[in-house]
C-alpha cells in the first residue's frame, strides 16, 4: 500500500451544520435553537456558573485554606547544551533574553544539566542544579550566583 493509495473509512468525514440556509438544510426557520427565549437571541445566553438565579455553588460553598502558590518563586530553565550555541564566555541573564534563549526572566534564571559544555564559560545566573555546577567545573568554567 502506498500513501496516494490511502483511503478514509466510510462515514469518517461528516459534513457540518449549515445553519440558518433554509427548510431544506433541515435547521430551517428558528436554526436549531428552539422557538424563543433568551438562548434563542443573537448575543443571548447566560454566562458560565449561572444558575437562574439560584446563589452558585461557588458562593454556597465555605472558602477555607491558604495557598502560597501567588509567592511562589518562577525561574526561567536554561539546560547546558543550550549554552554551546553562544560564542559569548560569559553569559548572564540579560545575553539569554538577547539571544532568545530564554522567553521571560521571571524570578531569575535556573541552569540545569542536561547535556554537555565544550568549552569552558563563566555562567552567570540565580540558581544552578548540582549536576550543572559539576559540569560547569568539570568543563573548566565558572558558575557565579547573582
Amino acid at each position: 500500500m502506498k500513501l496516494h493509495e490511502l483511503k478514509l473509512r466510510e462515514g469518517a468525514k461528516k459534513k457540518g451544520k449549515r445553519v440558518g440556509r433554509g427548510q431544506a438544510s433541515g435547521l430551517g426557520k428558528t436554526a436549531g435553537r428552539g422557538e424563543g427565549g433568551q438562548k434563542s437571541r443573537s448575543g443571548g445566553g447566560v454566562r458560565i456558573g449561572f444558575e437562574g438565579g439560584q446563589l452558585p455553588i461557588y458562593r454556597r460553598l465555605p472558602k477555607r485554606g491558604f495557598s502560597n502558590k501567588r509567592f511562589e518563586t518562577v525561574y526561567a530553565i536554561v539546560n547546558l547544551d543550550r549554552l554551546n550555541a553562544l560564542e559569548e564566555d560569559v553569559i548572564t541573564p540579560q545575553l539569554l533574553l538577547e539571544r532568545r534563549v530564554i522567553n521571560k526572566l521571571f524570578d531569575g534564571v535556573k541552569v540545569l544539566g542536561n547535556g554537555e559544555l565544550e568549552r569552558p564559560m563563566t555562567i552567570r545566573a540565580h540558581k544552578f542544579s548540582k549536576s550543572a555546577l559539576e559540569k560547569i567545573e568539570k568543563a573548566g568554567g565558572k558558575a557565579e550566583v547573582i
